[in-house]
């Protein structure tokens, strides 16, 4: 319910969508990604080449310089998830005292007002989107945990074999993929802080933020440097 005093009832139907919008988004990137792909490999791609000629160095040598690597990667990956913990019960709280907090919540906004089942949905929304965020830096932490052992367990005295090599490979690459898709979902949930001003401003930050994302991955001076890396090797997105 709102108070008429506080202005028109925002258009329900504009509301949903910008509430949905981030959360669709994030659910899809990667069909558009892999079509976008087609044409332009991703810098995510051409880092798991690198994460590749990688593996076939590491199990080359015998020193502590690739187990201090992916400890250091696994730190950031573990930062991120305990931060999507407290993050996900700080979603518990404010959902918990939503009716005390809505007349401050109700001061960001411009023009037309939200219900209060707008404002629980949306933070319903954001609230899963946090949870996919830590489910993914998870993912990505078990990942790199297995790949920390199979590289314990090379043998470094002989030739490695070529399924060693890819199967290490690949796991370093699905945790790399699970850690982008948790900070994807921290970059959509920011996207969704713009809802509280208006519907319209929401829909146009998410907008802006898959742009961002896709100009990141396929445009950027980063990924022009990336791609002009040496590369022998093969391997699909």
């Amino acid at each position: 319910m709102i108070d008429s005093s506080l202005g028109e009832r925002a258009d329900p139907h504009m509301t949903l969508f910008s509430t949905l919008l981030p959360l669709i988004f994030w659910t899809f990137y990667g069909l558009l990604s892999q079509a976008i792909g087609t044409q332009r490999p991703s810098m995510s791609s051409l880092m798991a080449r690198q994460r590749q000629r990688w593996v076939q160095n590491a199990v080359r040598r015998d020193t502590p310089i690739d187990g201090i690597l992916t400890g250091n990667i696994m730190s950031a990956v573990s930062f991120f998830a305990s931060t999507s913990v407290l993050l996900i019960l700080a979603m518990f709280a404010v959902i918990g005292q939503l009716n005390d907090l809505l007349p401050t919540i109700r001061s960001l906004g411009w023009g037309s007002v939200y219900t209060d089942f707008d404002y629980q949905a949306h933070f319903v929304v954001m609230l899963v989107m946090t949870v996919m965020a830590f489910l993914s830096f998870t993912l990505s932490l078990r990942h790199f945990n297995h790949f920390c052992i199979l590289l314990g367990a090379a043998d470094h005295a002989t030739d490695a074999d070529p399924a060693e090599v890819r199967a290490m490979s690949d796991l370093n690459a699905q945790g790399a993929r699970h850690f982008n898709s948790g900070i994807r979902a921290y970059y959509f949930s920011l996207a969704n802080v713009g809802w509280f001003i208006s519907s319209t401003v929401g829909i146009i930050m998410a907008v802006g933020t898959i742009g961002f994302i896709i100009y990141r991955e396929y445009f950027s001076a980063a990924r022009g440097a990336i791609a002009t890396l040496p590369s022998n090797i093969n391997v699909k997105d």
